[in-house]
């Protein structure tokens, strides 16, 4: 465990949660206007946090950042901020509601003082969501740094970093729980579901989800596995066999993807997040605008018109995201056509050379769109910071859309270097960083030691990769996806190569996420957000090729030998028929559990009789006060 430290020298204690570093140059001025700041009450503006300076590590001669700072909170104000936040947890009656201070014993974990009554993970969101809403009153510029503008409502954090003033803000990790869930994890090979709820509790919903969604797609994919072993290994005559395999890879593409979205219902309703309404959520640090108030729940925060973001939509993202798009098509046009050349000098003259040669294009291809789509990534998060979205979903989901427009491009990367990036090459990366540490941590540390001293554990964590969310994680399953549904009718292999695949994604993510990064924030997530939109659109488009793809094959135009139309008409009526009983399906397959329905249903009915109730006191006060 973490442990414990005296805040200003009060007296009052606190378990260090979040770490925020600053530059090792910054002024004292700003420093001092920062952590007072922080340390200030709500009703003044701050964040009624604790903080404290992180003391020296090992080797106090070398030289280290001084500015790096503590942040904790007293367990009454982390409640305030769970209440803030719109944590729901199970009720003594077994329904998941809102939590309150004020009905704070009637929740079913809530014992004593309620000192564990939130995990450590939701603890330092908490921090962050307080953090993050850090935002300038009257200050025109941070202190000491006259060229850093500041106005009313701007947010104070994202400002210090988008100026490197701050450097960054993460959550410790808690090395007992976290050797745990390794162990229970992935250091030992078995087969068995993953523990969800650990990393749930450890990392949050979003992290929990992504990895309930890969172990969930994994099975999903053995059927399609086993089907396509024995199609791939015999030789059928019968290309009627080849049709029937399509026909079932599209209702299993349909079916998974609904099933799965009750699965990620039932999780959701269990860990507490299906019930938070989205039209209360916080704005993203990230969005600003003229300090208001929100029409909604009357607090003050930046306002921003809607109008004006469209504009930028529509008239600057969504041009550049068609001329990239036309770029991509251009480049692969080029490519047929230096592919066409090659082979055609081949086969005029074959020799080892022109063999050889048959490979360049694609290599030249392969780099390029490596390079553009890297640009194309960064001007995509450009473009969707600069819409200035107010929520965190909205911004998610307009930069999912943007990226997606590379799919085609995508498709050809290798899942094996990818692997290897992804995980083992940061890991090694990160074990030449903290060389120098470990041996000085080693000088002090022995047999009998059972943990690092604190200063050395969070600065051994300042120094590891930062975890920059699932959206990578998400792209690649959704790649993974297209593989099997577009490309399993003519390989029926795709399906066994993608389970294999998952497997050890399983394991290599796990193991980034507990030895590579620094713990990330945790992620409130009802959901896995629009990825389930794309995926379902995926799952359409998958619809159309391989029908166009059977429609194409010499087996099926023997039959429509004299009419080309027919062929096509036959064609369109099949994919027509599919996509009819697709979206049949999806009417038939409800969302969400019936028992979870009736929940929601009930919840949201005592609400209203709670509301109606409060309603009749208060016209009762004022009748009383009148008479």
């Amino acid at each position: 465990m973490l442990r414990a430290l005296s805040a200003d020298g009060g007296g009052s204690r606190f378990n260090p949660l979040v770490v925020v570093e600053l530059a090792s140059n910054t002024k004292e001025e700003a420093i001092a206007w920062l952590l007072s700041r922080i340390r200030d009450t709500q009703q003044n503006g701050g964040a009624e946090l604790l903080v404290e300076q992180l003391g020296p590590g090992v080797d106090a001669q070398e030289k280290e950042n001084p500015n790096m700072f503590l942040v904790g909170a007293t367990w009454q104000r982390l409640l305030s901020g769970a209440e803030d936040v719109g944590l729901f947890r199970e009720f003594h009656d077994g329904s998941m509601r809102g939590f309150t201070c004020a009905n704070k014993h009637n929740f079913k974990d809530f014992k004593g003082d309620g000192d564990s009554f939130l995990s450590m993970a939701e603890c330092q969101y908490i921090i962050k969501h307080e953090l993050d809403t850090l935002r300038a009153k009257d200050e025109t510029h941070v202190p000491g740094y006259n060229q850093v503008k500041l106005y009313p409502g701007k947010s104070i954090i994202r400002r210090l970093l988008s100026k490197g003033i701050l450097i960054q803000v993460f959550p410790l990790h808690e090395k007992e729980e976290l050797k745990r869930l390794s162990f229970s994890w992935y250091q030992k090979v078995k087969l068995s579901f993953q523990p969800l709820d650990d990393i749930r509790h450890y990392y949050g919903e979003g992290q929990a989800l992504y990895f309930g969604f890969l172990e969930y797609f994994t099975f999903a994919l053995v059927p399609m596995a086993l089907i396509g072993v024995p199609y791939y290994l015999f030789d059928w005559e019968n290309y009627d066999k080849y049709v029937i395999f399509a026909a079932f890879n599209l209702v299993w593409c349909t079916v998974i993807l609904e099933l799965w979205k009750r699965g990620s219902a039932s999780l959701a309703f269990r860990w507490g997040t299906l019930s938070r309404k989205k039209a209360f959520e916080e704005p993203r640090p990230g969005f600003h605008g003229v300090l208001g108030f929100n029409p909604v729940t009357g607090r003050e925060e930046p306002l921003y018109p809607n109008t004006k973001r469209q504009l930028r939509v529509y008239l600057v993202s969504l041009p550049f995201v068609l001329l990239c798009l036309y770029l991509s098509l251009y480049i692969m046009m080029i490519y047929f056509l230096m592919e066409g050349w090659v082979l055609s000098a081949h086969n005029a003259e074959p020799t080892f050379w022109t063999g050889i040669l048959c490979f360049i294009p694609s290599i030249i291809y392969a780099v390029v769109i490596e390079i553009m789509n890297l640009i194309y990534r960064y001007a995509a998060e450009f473009l969707t910071e600069w819409e200035n979205h107010r929520l965190e979903s909205s911004y998610q989901n307009h930069l999912v859309l943007k990226v997606l427009v590379s799919l085609a491009t995508l498709l050809i990367t290798s899942q094996i270097l990818n692997q290897l990036m992804e995980a083992f090459l940061p890991y090694w990366l990160q074990r030449r960083r903290n060389k120098k540490m470990i041996r000085k941590v080693q000088k002090r540390k022995t047999l009998e030691d059972k943990e690092l001293p604190l200063a050395d554990q969070v600065r051994l964590e300042a120094d590891m990769s930062t975890y920059l969310g699932t959206f990578d994680d998400y792209l690649e399953l959704f790649l993974l996806f297209g593989y099997v549904s577009l490309f399993s009718c003519v390989y029926p292999l795709a399906a066994v190569l993608v389970v294999l695949n998952n497997i050890t994604e399983v394991y290599s993510d796990a193991f980034k996420m507990c030895r590579v990064f620094k713990r990330p924030f945790s992620d409130p997530a009802a959901n896995i957000g629009v990825w389930q939109l794309a995926f379902e659109a995926m799952s359409v488009i998958a619809v159309v090729t391989n029908c166009s793809l059977i429609g194409m094959s010499p087996q099926v135009k023997a039959y429509f030998l004299d009419s080309d139309t027919q062929l096509i008409l036959w064609t369109v009526a099949v994919e027509h028929g599919l996509l009819a009983f697709k979206f049949i399906l999806t009417f038939l397959i409800p969302d969400v559990p019936k028992h979870i329905q009736i929940n929601l249903a009930r919840l949201e009915f005592e609400s209203l009789e709670a509301l109606k109730k409060k309603k009749m006191l208060e016209a009762s006060e004022v009748s009383k006060t009148v008479q």
